[in-house]
Order: C-alpha cells, then sequence, then structure tokens
C-alpha cells in the first residue's frame, strides 16, 4: 500500500455537474396518487359492456384477458382502453341487431388483434377471413372515440366505488376487547 500509484483516466467529457431539482412534496404526492390509482384500474376496474340481455354471454377467456389488456396499454403509456375491452363491449351489441359497415369492421378487426395478441390460434384463420386488414380513417376515429369513452367510464366507475366505499372507523376505541367479550 506504500507504493499506490492513483491514476485520473479523462474521457474528454466536458460537462458542467447538473443540478437536481429539488421535488415537490405536492407534485411527488400526487404522482404517487396517480399510480396507486392507474394500478388499481388495471386490476379492479369494471369491465363496461353493452347494457344488453346477452352481455352473459361474453366468453371467460376474453374476460381474464382485460386485464392483461390492460397492463399492456398502461406499459405503453397510452390512456385508452384496450382492444380486448372494445371486443367486450362490442359483443353483446352485435347480438341485438345488425350493425352499420363501418362498426362491423371494427368489430372484427378489433377480434383479429385480440386472437394475434393472445395466440388464438382456432380462431386465427376464422378472424383472418372476415377482418379488414386495416381501418379507414373514419373507422379509426369512431375506434379511438370508443376506447376513449370506456376508458373515461371505467374510471369514473373506478372513483365512484372508491368514494363510496366504507372506511373503517380508526375513532373508535383503541381497546376493543370489552366489544368482543
Amino acid at each position: 500500500m506504500e507504493n499506490s500509484h492513483v491514476v485520473q483516466l479523462d474521457f474528454g467529457f466536458e460537462m458542467e455537474p447538473t443540478e437536481t431539482p429539488i421535488p415537490n412534496t405536492k407534485s411527488f404526492k400526487k404522482v404517487k396518487s396517480d399510480f396507486i390509482f392507474d394500478f388499481m384500474d388495471i386490476l379492479t376496474g369494471p369491465i363496461i359492456v353493452y347494457p344488453s340481455a346477452w352481455q352473459d354471454l361474453i366468453p371467460v377467456d376474453i374476460l381474464q384477458n382485460i386485464t392483461s389488456a390492460r397492463l399492456i396499454i398502461q406499459m405503453e403509456g397510452k390512456q385508452t382502453a384496450s382492444l380486448t375491452e372494445v371486443v367486450a363491449y362490442m359483443m353483446p351489441r352485435t347480438y341485438e341487431s345488425p350493425m352499420p359497415s363501418e362498426w362491423t369492421n371494427i368489430y372484427t378487426w378489433c377480434g383479429l388483434q385480440y386472437v394475434q395478441t393472445f395466440n388464438k390460434t382456432e380462431q386465427f384463420e376464422a378472424m383472418m377471413e372476415i377482418a379488414p386488414e386495416q381501418l379507414s380513417d373514419q373507422e379509426k376515429g369512431l375506434l379511438d372515440n370508443l376506447r376513449s369513452w370506456i376508458y373515461e367510464k371505467r374510471r369514473q366507475a373506478l372513483r365512484d366505488k372508491l368514494k363510496t366505499s366504507e372506511r373503517p372507523d380508526t375513532k373508535s376505541s383503541r381497546n376493543n376487547q370489552g366489544e368482543l367479550f
């Protein structure tokens, strides 16, 4: 250790040290709150479906894959409903009466995206025959509006659920043993 020789390497980076801004505690709390709400929305947000007598006929595998689809959308940084949710919403509507051609194209295209995403090989060939390869600009606009509407309805329903849920009474006596016996 007596002959230790320290060498400082110069890599040619001439940069001034940056100042790290001090985070505002309110903004940090808001970011944390938003993250928690987003996570709750992904896991426990209600599934919005078209109100119909046929809404019980949505296949279980679609309903089970909605959470995964929401997580994928969240990871992409989008604030919109997933295509799987669109399929689940529109399916009961398809049983009511025939739909206009643009909505039929949207529904079948979303169904094709669903079977591709979740590797439903037995349904893929059938969907390839009936689904359009791509949507027109008008259909894309209609789909985007529907996805935004479903997303907002889902989040509002979750907010309402959280507001009405009862919180435990924390001001009751700390010694609850008298009530137990």
